[in-house]
């Protein structure tokens, strides 16, 4: 819990300068400046929850009022600095998009999500607004704060809106007129009133073409997700079998789901990485499904140590990438036989969960036993 303290007798719209030139230097594309007040979009975020759109992420309604009310969270906050960090790789050229929608293309791909084929981003961002709260602390002396990304009841997208960071796109995804949507946040919830930021106005407009990509139609309207049809959700935050229903939607997408972003214009400005930290790992931009399926579980734990993948564990893993193999026969690789001997190879997998969906895989290529 924080201690309330006066305030420092410091110049804040200087040291707020300070702190986002700080913040440009620890590898940060941008940081700016919310008040805690996130009272309008409460009834949303409520709503969101009523409707059950938020599926089995019982975390996102576990905590009350904290998620949309920063100083109950952690009392005594009064401001919050928000922060993007850029997660493109440095190499990938301006052709980015079209090269991944081609990936989508070739039924033997493995397709990983953008963000997760490098470091683990909570280590990378936390670590360095750690370094940022130490950086201000040594300026103005001893000061209350918590650093979060993506591990709290924290509005994330609200918040970075509120602050100027960008705009909501109708993806929901934070979107930035200079750097498009291809970037992660962090906070810092602080006591320090330093000046707020403005926030920024929709440059949306008529545009749908997040909509009309989702494969899964999970994008419901503008500013409305069901995370239950999305494929992120899908293969990441639900624990037991993908429903049968959604399987061939999913195409193959073994973590995650970038279509939304690759079909947004805003992401021709997409910014790239000034960290090696996000740069693809164990070859994951080129990966094939069949190479993947054959990791042992110490394969996956060695070759993954570091990577948000891990997460999910190796049996979900199998999961994603057998749906993958399955939606294969669909797209002209029906009967191939490195497919069908990877599948029959996992066939007597310890995993119900691993059995069930190499089954279906091998019927959809007519190979069920």
């Amino acid at each position: 819990m924080f201690i309330v303290q006066d305030p420092p007798s410091t110049d804040l719209p200087a040291l707020a300068l300070a702190i986002k030139a700080w913040a440009r230097e620890l590898g940060f594309a941008e940081l700016r400046i919310a008040d805690v007040d996130l009272s309008d979009r409460e009834p949303g975020f409520e709503a969101w929850l009523a409707a059950g759109y938020h599926g089995e992420m019982d975390y996102m309604a576990a905590h009350g009022s904290k998620r949309t009310r920063p100083s109950e969270l952690v009392p005594g906050t009064v401001r919050v600095l928000t922060a993007r960090m850029d997660y493109l790789p440095a190499s990938r050229g301006d052709d980015w998009r079209t090269v991944e929608q081609g990936r989508l293309r070739q039924p033997g791909d493995a397709i990983v999500s953008v963000y997760a084929r490098g470091r683990d981003y909570h280590k990378v961002i936390r670590q360095r607004l750690q370094q940022l709260a130490t950086r201000i602390e040594q300026e103005v002396g001893k000061t209350a704060y918590r650093v979060f990304t993506d591990s709290a009841p924290v509005l994330e997208v609200a918040l970075a809106e509120k602050s100027g960071l960008g705009w909501r796109g109708k993806h929901t995804l934070l979107l930035n007129r200079d750097a498009g949507s291809m970037f992660f946040l962090g906070e810092i919830f602080t006591d320090l009133p330093l000046p707020v930021d403005q926030s920024v106005t929709n440059h949306c407009g008529q545009c749908s073409a997040c909509i009309d990509a989702c494969p899964t139609q999970a994008i419901l309207g503008p500013y409305r997700l069901d995370a239950r049809r999305c494929i992120s959700y899908l293969t990441i935050e639900l624990k037991g079998s993908i429903p049968v229903e959604m399987r061939p939607m999913i195409g193959n997408r073994v973590l995650g789901c970038d279509d939304c972003q690759l079909a947004c214009p805003w992401n021709k400005y997409a910014g790239r990485a000034s960290l090696p930290d996000f740069d693809a790992r164990n070859g994951l931009d080129q990966a094939t499904l069949v190479d993947l399926f054959g990791w042992s579980e110490d394969d996956f734990n060695r070759r993954l140590e570091g990577s948000a993948i891990r997460r999910i564990g190796h049996e979900r893993w199998l999961r994603n990438i057998a749906v993958g193999l399955g939606n294969a026969a669909v797209s002209g690789l029906r009967g191939a036989p490195d497919i069908v001997a990877a599948l029959r190879g996992r066939q007597a997998h310890p995993s119900a969960l691993v059995r069930e969906h190499v089954e279906w895989a091998l019927a959809c290529h007519g190979a069920g036993s």
